[in-house]
């Protein structure tokens, strides 16, 4: 039992750069694959909540009329007019 770990181990060390490029080349892809889904699944929800605030608001048109606040707003500058020049 003792040989066949001694074994082991030496057949690891020899093989050590191997197995840590292929960890290090995992994990780079794993981390890859995570970020592309991650945002597709951002890109897929954004997208969704526009569709839905795009599509289910109609915009309503408001008609104003500003004649009696400007019929108003010239009342009060003639008459502010006038007490000034009586004083």
């Amino acid at each position: 039992m003792s040989q066949e770990k001694v074994n082991k181990y030496k057949e690891e060390k020899a093989n050590r750069k191997a197995i840590l490029k292929r960890e290090k080349r995992n994990r780079m892809i794993g981390r890859i694959v995570g970020s592309v889904i991650g945002l597709a699944l951002v890109g897929w929800i954004g997208f969704s909540i526009y569709d839905k605030v795009a599509t289910g608001m109609e915009t309503a048109q408001t008609e104003v009329k500003l004649e009696a606040l400007t019929n108003y707003l010239t009342g009060l500058d003639t008459a502010d007019a006038g007490e000034d020049t009586a004083e």
